[in-house]
């Protein structure tokens, strides 16, 4: 009886954690540039969330005007 609850236990525990665990990492490929003087970047960058254009262009440009960056363009988006 101690096993079998045990065993359902465990895998109650590992269904619970398999839906973290199977999404996969999103990246976005970026341009952003600075001004005065003129500094243009290309990077990738991991983003939460739904992998679209739209939600890394929200994520992005928030996190890039912090460093005093102007997002330009979301190139892609790609689950990793």
């Amino acid at each position: 009886m101690t096993k079998t609850f045990l065993s359902l236990a465990l895998t109650g525990v590992l269904l619970l954690a398999t839906p973290s665990l199977a999404q996969a990492a999103c990246t976005a490929e970026y341009k952003a540039k600075r001004d005065n003087p003129l500094e243009l970047h290309y990077d990738v960058a991991q983003i939460s969330g739904p992998c679209t254009i739209e939600n890394a262009r929200a994520q992005l440009a928030d996190q890039l005007s912090r460093r005093g960056l102007i997002l330009l363009k979301v190139l892609s988006v790609k689950d990793q």
